[in-house]
């Protein structure tokens, strides 16, 4: 029992490098001011990294499937297109059109970029390492992610154009018909596993290590979760709101240079999000089939030694990311795969199949609770 208490405490960075501090004779307050900035930081860096290796993958398997070669001057394989591309967004000229709305214009692109990166404090990537482990971490994400059609719609609305209004209106009406399917599926999992919290979701995962992951037990909720999540993050075949051939490009049709590009980097980080909040939620997070047990005693150590300790926080994090990132390849590769649907197809597949749908997951799902509480955290 001992043991597995020690386990389920995990790597505390902001215990250690509080304590750290401490030891050079700075007082608690001081150390705790130092590392407030830290954890922000790194999430902001990581999730622009993140937004690097998207584009650079997107690019890389986008070719693959057309037989094309893709990026290759700019760096090794091309890894440094993206830069190259970040570069040149941030040195176009930004210009605003003379009739559109200056102030609302400029705030579109801030509330779709904002409430995103925000959305990343709740992402665990091990028992402690998160910025927040709020007790309502998984439905912060959601209120986060119901901004940003609003920001969408005020950039449509701002640039006094018709098309551009247009996007906005249709980014409004995907969000609220995927959002509802989506919180449906998410209630699912706080039903059996008795918590709000990231954590306490995972934890709940990793009782018996693979076969323990809420995929098993909520297959149909992992489908309507994945295919809404898409939808928010207006990937094909749900890009509707920025659709070429209807509408130019959407709500973004009047932006330039940095403006613009914060319009994909926040799509970018939301699919990145999207991908860690699948892994979090059905994937079992940092979870890993190795027992700590069995790696502790290969290195010869005991189970709460700090080697272990990182080791075991390290794989958590490349768990986590690995996961992720294996869904967002199946995002892009459904890029190149499936055709675009049509606005009044892409409404009745969220109000007429997969709110349904998720409703009668979300019973039966309350119905196994009770029926087989030790399978379904009664």
């Amino acid at each position: 029992m001992e043991t597995n208490t020690i386990v389920s405490s995990g790597l505390d960075l902001q215990a250690s490098f509080i304590d750290a501090l401490q030891g050079l004779g700075l007082s608690s307050s001081t150390a705790r001011l130092i590392w407030l900035p830290l954890p922000m930081l790194t999430v902001l860096v990581a999730a622009v990294v993140g937004v690097l290796v998207n584009v650079w993958l997107e690019r890389k398997i986008s070719a693959a499937v057309q037989q094309r070669i893709g990026p290759e001057y700019a760096g090794p394989l091309g890894v440094l297109q993206p830069m190259a591309d970040g570069l040149k967004l941030v040195f176009k000229e930004d210009i605003i059109p003379a009739r559109a709305d200056g102030l609302l214009f400029t705030l579109g692109p801030v509330l779709v970029l904002v409430p995103v990166i925000l959305s990343w404090l709740v992402v665990p990537f091990g028992q402690n390492l998160l910025i927040s482990n709020v007790g309502i971490g998984i439905f912060l994400w959601i209120s986060l992610s119901s901004i940003q059609p609003i920001g969408l719609l005020m950039s449509g609305y701002a640039s006094n154009n018709k098309y551009s209004l247009l996007g906005g209106l249709r980014a409004a009406a995907q969000s609220i018909s995927y959002e509802i399917p989506l919180a449906l599926a998410v209630l699912a999992i706080v039903m059996m596993s008795n918590s709000l919290s990231t954590v306490d979701i995972v934890a709940q995962q990793n009782t018996a290590g693979i076969l323990s992951w809420n995929i098993w037990r909520q297959p149909v909720g992992f489908v309507i979760f994945w295919i809404c999540a898409l939808a928010e993050c207006e990937r094909l075949p749900f890009d509707l709101p920025e659709a070429e051939e209807e509408l130019v490009a959407g709500y973004q049709t009047e932006y330039s240079g940095m403006k613009f590009a914060l319009f994909y980097l926040g799509s970018y980080i939301n699919l990145v999000l999207s991908a860690l909040l699948v892994s979090v939620l059905y994937l079992g997070g940092w979870g890993f089939p190795v027992p700590v047990e069995w790696l502790a005693g290969l290195l010869g150590q005991s189970v709460d030694a700090p080697l272990v300790q990182v080791i075991t926080g390290s794989l958590g994090i490349v768990m986590t990311v690995l996961k992720a990132y294996l869904l967002v390849f199946f995002a892009i590769l459904l890029r190149w795969t499936v055709p675009r649907v049509r606005i009044d197809q892409l409404l009745d597949l969220g109000w007429k199949f997969l709110l349904p749908i998720a409703l009668v997951n979300l019973l039966v799902t309350a119905a196994l609770k009770l029926a087989f509480p030790v399978a379904f955290g009664g």
